[in-house]
């Protein structure tokens, strides 16, 4: 699930290209239209817009958005590859590009477009997300915390991202510093039964059972059905019973 949001990409291409023109007019429209949900008007305005300047990056780059949104990824990418050849340094090509991959699964594909991006201009909270989502897919865990710590420190308020980080953090086996990360994110959020689970995951790798037991309550009283957390407490209810063999 991509972490990238619209006002961010929308920032990207009115930081490299502007807002003066008939050409970033029809972008502009094409924006409006795709915050509103109207796709196929949004779609009507970035084909303008391509038409209007058939060389200028950012139209293929807001089109290849578009698709993405529209969750179709494989057709985003020739898209993106088009304003890539029109300008190899238009960083928000190589991030959508990135994107695309990402939600593709071509994992080792998507790092090199976001490396790209990032040198090409774009380095926020979003973008190291991104890049350390794609490294944990790839199991390579040491480079995911990089760029996960990278990106709750540009954006100390995007919880996900610092959920991410407790769960690498957790299976690098810093089980302190995971406790301490999903505590904030319940502090910003206290419904988050994802947090309390792994909390409580937490806990009982560490034998404070009754600390762990309150967490899989609290994650099952949030969200009933969360498997994960009922099977929590069983194992809760195992090791309290004798056996000493911790929770995987």
């Amino acid at each position: 699930m991509l972490s990238t949001s619209l006002a961010f990409l929308l920032y990207l291409t009115r930081r490299i290209y502007g807002s003066g023109d008939n050409m970033t007019n029809w972008n502009e429209t094409g924006w409006r239209y795709l915050k509103e949900k109207q796709f196929e008007k949004a779609a009507e305005a970035f084909n303008q817009a391509i038409e209007a300047n058939p060389k200028d990056p950012i139209g293929y780059t807001n089109f290849g958005n578009l698709l993405l949104r529209l969750q179709d990824p494989e057709k985003a990418v020739p898209f993106f590859e088009r304003a890539i050849a029109l300008d190899e340094a238009c960083g928000a090509a190589h991030y959508g590009l990135g994107n695309a991959y990402y939600e593709l699964k071509r994992f080792e594909e998507a790092i090199p477009s976001y490396q790209l991006a990032e040198k090409n201009g774009v380095s926020d909270g979003d973008l190291h997300y991104m890049l350390g989502m794609a490294y944990f897919h790839l199991e390579q865990k040491r480079m995911a915390l990089v760029h996960l710590q990278r990106a709750v420190e540009l954006n100390q308020a995007d919880l996900e991202a610092r959920f991410q980080y407790a769960l690498c953090l957790g299976a690098l086996g810093e089980v302190d510093l995971a406790i301490e990360h999903f505590k904030c994110v319940l502090d910003q959020d206290d419904r988050h039964a994802d947090s309390y689970y792994n909390l409580g995951v937490a806990y009982a790798y560490k034998e404070v059972y009754a600390k762990a037991r309150h967490c899989f309550e609290k994650a099952l009283a949030i969200q009933p059905d969360h498997l994960l957390a009922a099977n929590g407490l069983k194992q809760v209810d195992r090791l309290e019973n004798g056996s000493h063999e911790k929770m995987p």
